[in-house]
């Protein structure tokens, strides 16, 4: 039970730093398009962890 917890952990940490590095990666123009901002990637990549 607790190792299953701990691989959880560490996959939601991985989804994380996926989506950060993705959306870091794109420019101004296609995070406009997209509808979000430098400053909201963080919030959006935690959200990402979180679930």
């Amino acid at each position: 039970m607790y190792l299953t917890y701990v691989l959880s952990t560490i996959r939601a940490h991985q989804r994380y730093r996926r989506t950060l590095r993705a959306f870091t990666q794109l420019n101004d123009h296609l995070l406009e398009d997209v509808g979000i901002s430098r400053n909201e990637i963080d919030v959006i990549a935690r959200r990402q962890y979180s679930q």
